[in-house]
């Protein structure tokens, strides 16, 4: 917090609203739109552009298959006969996957598409396999390599976010200590009648986890700072990135595991800063999922009432006709919403709930924001373009955000999202600063919002005349939100004044 407080106030000293920031705002909204069919100019003029915060982003499916294949090659594993998944040794030489990416490419490359969606995207692979089956088989394939990995994860997730030109994320992590207590569940029913006995059950065994999870997250940060190189002077744009960490309950289990999974969350959470919220995931269309949401919906509620100060984002609404009976898509994100979610992820199934003139409008009221996905919901649910809600959502008032789910398993990024609204959704410079803005202002990141009522260039009276203000300085150094936004408007006045770069030289080869 101090470091991105002390990084803003010694580059900023303008005024945040000067008339020229209105021009160059212009300029950029006009260079967008002339590129936007160029899809190489594209990604350049948004790779730099910077992005607020990533707030859906999962740990586990953030890596590349060729990061997972690396750490499997240096533990000494292999690819199964049928090269569909990675396996542990010893195996015979043809399949271990140490010297495969020299000796064999093309099995090497075939690996890579069974252990991600790469293959389904570019039309390779089983022809019966659907995205949504070929993105959740593939975390069981990679599995293996994955285990007690997650240092270095997190190392390529903070670089990821730099690269991208973000200065936050959410991160959805669990730590792997509290992973024995949610497994050893009792295995008996759990209806919403016994929520309360379990939790006076289950409450200090929980409390117990909390130390050993602030260490191995210590250990972690610690691990990834180091590898990133932060704090010297070849320190990766990474380490300008703040974090903080969503856990997940998950809703695919029996209810005694899921309770225990979103018990430990909250409690966690209570007691450690850096998670600054719960969510619940795994495929939503699980008959699991799909028998017990209710009663995971009474979970949420009665952990929100012990622990009113955990935020709630959930996974609502991942779900589209003909994946599931239309019966399904009726109210998932309206009980969302009634329990306390303070953000939906995906969202996608809106327009086929019967309430939902009545869900938008309360979620425009309360501020309930939308972590979109494009390229998950194109992937997985085969959502995309004009059927995409994106624009309905908009034109509700519902905040709205961009996010990269699974970036690794889908192979895309930040950016890319960023391309898929432009050239897909038709959204245009201005567009994409409000979402920046929202996935800030929405967030979970503690203190206060720079902006009054959030209305964008209104902004509070501390900060109202200058960044580097004594008043302003000691509000910044108060409110980590406040930072982070006051610095995504530094990188805006800095994109915007450097436009040069990024115009197409008139007389170059290929006007």
């Amino acid at each position: 917090m101090r470091r991105l407080v002390s990084t803003l106030l010694t580059t900023l000293a303008l005024p945040l609203a000067a008339p020229a920031a209105h021009a160059d705002e212009a300029a950029a909204s006009a260079m967008l739109d002339e590129m936007a069919g160029n899809a190489g100019r594209l990604r350049v003029f948004l790779q730099a552009m910077p992005k607020g915060g990533d707030l859906h982003n999962h740990l586990g499916g953030s890596v590349y298959a060729e990061d997972f294949l690396k750490v499997a090659a240096a533990k000494g594993m292999c690819a199964d006969a049928g090269i569909t998944r990675i396996v542990p040794g010893p195996c015979p030489a043809e399949l271990q996957i140490g010297p495969m990416a020299e000796k064999d490419p093309f099995t090497y490359a075939k690996l890579i598409d069974a252990i991600s969606t790469r293959g389904f995207q570019k039309g390779i692979g089983p022809a019966l396999v659907s995205g949504h089956n070929q993105f959740f088989s593939s975390f069981r394939k990679f599995g293996p390599a994955a285990d007690g990995e997650d240092a270095r994860w997190l190392a390529d997730a903070f670089a990821s976010a730099g690269r991208n030109n973000l200065v936050y994320v959410e991160l959805m992590h669990n730590p792997d200590s509290t992973t024995p207590f949610m497994l050893s569940a009792p295995d008996a029913p759990l209806g919403v009648d016994g929520i309360a006995a379990a939790y006076k059950r289950d409450l200090p065994a929980a409390q117990a986890l909390v130390a050993p999870a602030i260490a191995e997250v210590d250990e972690e940060e610690a691990f990834a700072k180091k590898r990133l190189g932060c704090g010297t002077k070849a320190a990766d744009p990474g380490c300008g990135v703040a974090m903080h960490y969503i856990y997940s309950a998950m809703r695919g289990l029996p209810p005694q595991v899921v309770w225990r999974s979103m018990l430990a969350g909250f409690v966690l959470a209570d007691k450690d800063p850096r998670f600054v919220g719960v969510n619940i995931v795994m495929p939503e269309d699980d008959p699991v999922a799909l028998r017990d949401y209710d009663l995971h919906m009474a979970m949420f509620r009665f952990l929100e009432a012990k622990y009113p100060k955990v935020n709630v984002t959930m996974h609502a609404g991942e779900l589209a006709l003909g994946l599931v009976p239309p019966k399904d898509l009726e109210d998932h994100i309206g009980k969302a919403v009634a329990s306390g979610a303070k953000r939906i992820g995906h969202g996608v199934d809106i327009a086929y709930e019967v309430n939902a003139p009545e869900t938008l409008a309360r979620m425009a009221r309360d501020g309930i924001g939308v972590e979109i996905n494009l390229t998950s919901n194109a992937v997985i649910l085969g959502v995309e373009g004009g059927v995409h809600p994106l624009h309905l959502y908009r034109s509700m008032g519902v905040p709205v955000m961009l996010s990269t789910d699974d970036e690794g398993v889908l192979r895309s990024d930040m950016t890319n999202e960023h391309v898929r609204a432009v050239q897909q959704q038709g959204l245009h410079y201005t567009d994409l600063k409000e979402l920046a803005r929202n996935s800030l202002e929405y967030s979970f990141a503690p203190g206060a919002s720079l902006w009054a009522d959030r209305r964008y260039g209104a902004v509070v009276a501390p900060c109202a005349t200058d960044f580097t203000a004594g008043s302003c300085k000691a509000f910044l150094a108060k409110n980590e939100k406040a930072t982070l936004q006051a610095r995504l408007e530094m990188n805006f006045d800095r994109f915007e004044r450097s436009l040069d770069r990024f115009k197409a030289r008139q007389g170059a080869a290929g006007d």
